[in-house]
């Protein structure tokens, strides 16, 4: 179950990037390629996220699709199965172009000087992580 380990890097970022603010949400984009089971993975957040300032923070997660570019005709698809095939000519020479991604997009902070009640949030964007996009070796 690496969602498991996902989901310990994933809290062990947002608490960094929140400086001791409390973490509301926690967006990730995930590619198709990853293989990812978002239940298991929103699960293992729970898990891990209990003690922290990320306790109780949704786990918004956006799947990319597939695509690749095909090494042979040179057309862009986006690739739903396996194996991996171009949609115009149904060739295999593939190159991936997107479905790998595992980041943190962003974060949503609670402002440390509002109180609760207010709700007051600010967003910050995180690049693309590259301790992210390592997990399950590949890049």
């Amino acid at each position: 179950m690496h969602e498991l380990s996902i989901a310990d890097a994933l809290v062990g970022i947002a608490e960094r990037h929140a400086a001791g603010r409390r973490v509301t949400a926690v967006e990730v984009k995930v590619g198709h390629l990853r293989q990812v089971v978002p239940s298991a993975l929103e699960f293992a957040f729970e898990l891990v996220a209990e003690g922290t300032v990320v306790e109780g923070a949704r786990l918004e997660l956006e799947e990319v699709p597939a695509e690749g570019r095909c090494r042979d005709c040179g057309s862009q698809s986006v690739m739903d199965g396996f194996p991996l095939a171009c949609g115009r000519c149904q060739g295999l020479n593939m190159e991936v172009i997107a479905g790998e991604e595992l980041l943190v997009d962003a974060l949503e902070l609670e402002d440390a000087l509002e109180s609760e009640d207010t709700d007051a949030r600010d967003s910050a964007s995180l690049p693309n992580l590259s301790e992210m996009t390592t997990i399950g070796g590949r890049r």
